[in-house]
């Protein structure tokens, strides 16, 4: 048996084609294609009952390395802290000023996407400087 198992990041959202498609701006994915038989997503989720259409959306990492991350309705909104949440690594084998400096622009352009800039983690005795932010439904994520 292999030690290493493929795996896929689940997203509970209220909506999510447009929570996938901020996900695909942040880390580069593309949305795959759509099921044999039809042309487009949007055909797909027509051919679903009225109840099921806009339900789940994905993407994927064009290069086949990265999880898949897979967005499911739900009908609850977020109201506590992720127990689990994404670290996107824009800094790493930065220190100092320049790691502060790429996480700045990332962070302006994830904020320009929609994201909300939460807090500026400064560096320690034990961890590199990180951005904390939420996502376009308020999922923390950091800049790392």
């Amino acid at each position: 048996m292999s030690s290493i198992k493929k795996f896929q990041v689940t997203f509970d959202c209220a909506e999510p084609e447009r929570v996938a498609r901020f996900w695909c701006e942040v880390l580069g994915y593309v949305v795959p294609p759509p099921p044999k038989g039809f042309d487009t997503w949007d055909d797909f989720d027509r051919s679903l009952p009225a109840e099921e259409q806009g339900s789940s959306f994905a993407c994927i990492d064009p290069s086949g390395v990265g999880p898949r991350l897979y967005f499911q309705r739900v009908p609850e909104g977020k109201v506590v802290k992720n127990r689990v949440h994404l670290d996107v690594r824009v800094g790493t084998g930065l220190v100092g000023e320049e790691r502060l400096a790429a996480l700045e622009a990332e962070c302006a352009r994830l904020v320009a996407l929609g994201a909300v800039r939460v807090q500026l983690l400064l560096a320690d005795e034990h961890n590199e400087s990180c951005i904390s932010m939420q996502d376009i439904e308020g999922n923390e994520f950091c800049l790392d």
